[in-house]
């Protein structure tokens, strides 16, 4: 809804929304924020922005550990010289974790991360996706693997981090 922007804004910054979902803009819109109705992934979305801000597990966009790559494309694509990306998400490991510390995660299976996510209002009930927390460590060897550079700007208490993402 705006909440993130709003606040930039106030500071005096210049913002710019982007939000799939036309609710959401016309939300933000009413609250005056310059907000657009546009597809992440889109390959004609090619504005260049020297911050981008993607918060309350921005991770999770990438659905899954396949669509990595295409995260990473979009990010090069939008990012102005110099730019960069403040990302935060949460390790799920703690979801594993027997009492003596060891992690009962199934290493043959999808990363313990990818979700399969729903939400609902009352008796509305929207569909299924895909979403995905991510460990830092996972964050960082793929930001690498594609040319990015990730870097840990604050940790939380539950497992959860702030990261600033560079083109190296």
């Amino acid at each position: 809804a705006g909440c993130h922007s709003l606040a930039l804004m106030n500071m005096g910054k210049n913002v710019t929304a982007v939000d799939i979902s036309a609710l959401s803009v016309a939300v933000m819109k009413e609250r005056g924020i310059d907000a657009r109705q546009v597809n992440f992934y889109d390959k004609n979305f090619t504005e260049k922005y020297d911050t981008v801000l993607m918060l309350m597990n921005g991770t999770g966009i990438m659905g899954n550990l396949d669509h990595v790559k295409e995260f990473f494309d979009a990010l090069k694509r939008l990012l102005a010289p110099g730019g960069k990306v403040l990302i935060d998400s949460s390790d799920l490991r703690y979801l594993f974790e027997e009492e003596d510390g060891s992690l009962m995660i199934d290493l043959a299976g999808d990363y313990y991360g990818q979700l399969d996510y729903q939400m609902q209002y009352k008796d509305v009930e929207g569909d299924p996706f895909d979403w995905l927390y991510l460990d830092f460590n996972t964050l960082a060897y793929y930001a690498e693997e594609n040319g990015f550079k990730a870097e840990v700007v604050a940790e939380g208490e539950h497992y959860d981090y702030l990261a600033c993402l560079t083109l190296a």
